[in-house]
């Protein structure tokens, strides 16, 4: 064969792949988004549910009905993975007000997860307003003992990536009341992460570290109508005395599961990819963004894969993880058994960041393999994802990170994300069905991708154009 024709077979040869794949990722699409089943799922994770903290009856539920549809997809193999969770309970809602210039000032607060209960009667102390744990060792104990720090940072709003916004404030929320009682605080009130002015408190998990018991203080968030009251009244030049009540309790760890499914590979079964969400939540609204959609939509990419007649040659697992909110107990136990096993793991997916609009994917992987996945960008470009690059990939699936596999993140469009994260509004009625749709259909098809290619063999891929 002379070097014109082998060239022309070569080019025919991609081009025959790429229109392969294409028609493929058609199909995936088309099964999504006219016969899906995630947001049928959803509705029921939801609705039939609800909010499905660590160690809670309905936690326990989530666990039964994911196990049993997922049975009901005819997969080769389902089952229950044991781990030790964490058992907070919230208790009864929380009060909380100021009073400031002889008026009473209601607001609206949450315990964060983890925090200790205040006494029966309350905590009711001076406020001192800080913005940052430096500013707060700048006060000073003489300036802080004794009183409610006020934790105001806010989340950056000129940051387009919303997640590094969060980031950059979020250590207010875990840490602040471990740095506030070092210098002699009663409690701690924190502004929550939201860049939305609102009237919803947010929780999240926050520690105590190394703090002995009888030093832990009582921690809540504050929304953010609340915090931008509060600090106009403290620059007034007023000085306030804040209350509030909360009657959350920390038991001893309890028996949970991940719940596991498995696609056996035809032809390299000992390769395995994984694509999951967490199935626990908080328990403020019923965990629809955070992460009832990447559950459904995990489980989704199984069965679209059954549905579009792909028989995968590497074995693939839908993990959904318990206990990634407060402790990630569900990850690391899953990648301590993978370990313990020998399994090779050479590709992991997680859905993490809401049902939204899907953008793309970033990519904790090889400059080498990221080279590659880029060749795939045209097949996702007549679905409008375009955002293939370096960065974080999920907290569950972080345990399971080597030098040789890829791991990866659904990236949804993040701006409307935090109005709802940790918050009593996470509920099924802000989810909407073609958005979580296309992003199930958007996991699947790199799923789909990985299988066919590899990660190691990736090279042999066809190097599309665009």
């Amino acid at each position: 064969m002379n070097r014109i024709a082998a060239t022309f077979f070569t080019f025919l040869s991609i081009s025959l792949f790429a229109q392969d794949d294409a028609a493929t990722l058609k199909n995936i699409y088309k099964q999504s988004l006219t016969n899906g089943q995630s947001y049928a799922w959803l509705d029921h994770l939801s609705n039939e549910i609800g909010g499905r903290l660590s160690g809670s009856l309905n936690a326990q539920k989530a666990v039964e009905y994911t196990k049993a549809e997922l049975e009901k997809l005819g997969l080769d193999k389902v089952w229950l993975q044991e781990v030790m969770v964490p058992k907070w309970v919230r208790g009864e809602k929380e009060v909380g007000y100021f009073m400031a210039n002889g008026k009473k000032y209601e607001v609206n607060i949450c315990a964060l997860g983890g925090s200790t209960a205040t006494s029966d009667k309350g905590l009711q102390a001076k406020v001192v307003e800080v913005k940052s744990f430096e500013e707060l060792a700048e006060l000073g104990e003489e300036n802080v003992k004794g009183k409610i720090v006020f934790f105001n940072g806010a989340m950056q709003a000129d940051l387009i990536n919303t997640f590094e916004a969060y980031g950059g404030c979020s250590k207010q929320r875990y840490a602040g009341a471990y740095e506030a009682s070092k210098l002699g605080a009663v409690g701690v009130i924190v502004r929550s992460l939201n860049l939305r002015q609102d009237d919803f408190p947010h929780t999240g998990s926050m520690g105590y570290l190394d703090l002995p018991e009888d030093k832990r203080i009582p921690s809540a968030a504050i929304s953010t109508n609340d915090a931008k009251k509060l600090s106009e009244i403290i620059a007034s030049g007023a000085n306030p005395e804040f209350y509030f009540k909360q009657s959350c309790k920390q038991y001893d760890d309890v028996l949970s599961y991940n719940v596991i499914g498995e696609i056996t590979g035809s032809e390299f079964p000992d390769e395995y990819m994984v694509v999951g969400g967490h199935l626990d939540s908080w328990d403020l609204g019923d965990g629809s963004h955070d992460d009832g959609a990447g559950v459904v939509q995990s489980m989704e990419v199984l069965r679209l894969l059954k549905e579009s007649g792909i028989k995968p040659k590497r074995s693939i697992r839908v993990v959904l993880f318990m206990n990634e909110e407060n402790g990630l107990r569900g990850g690391r136990k899953y990648a301590e058994v993978a370990k313990e096993k020998g399994e090779n793991h050479i590709f992991a997916l997680e859905s993490d960041s809401g049902g939204f609009t899907p953008r793309g994917f970033s990519f904790d992987c090889s400059d080498a393999n990221l080279a590659q996945i880029e060749q795939w960008r045209s097949l996702f470009k007549p679905y409008l994802i375009h955002f293939f690059e370096k960065g974080y990939s999920g907290a569950d699936i972080g345990p399971l990170k080597n030098d040789n596999i890829v791991l990866a993140g659904l990236r949804p469009d993040s701006q409307r994300y935090f109005d709802y994260h940790h918050a009593s509004n996470d509920t099924f009625d802000a989810v909407n069905k073609r958005e979580l749709e296309l992003g199930a259909a958007t996991m699947t098809s790199l799923v789909y991708l990985f299988d066919k290619y590899g990660v190691n063999q990736i090279k042999n891929a066809p190097q599309i154009k665009d």
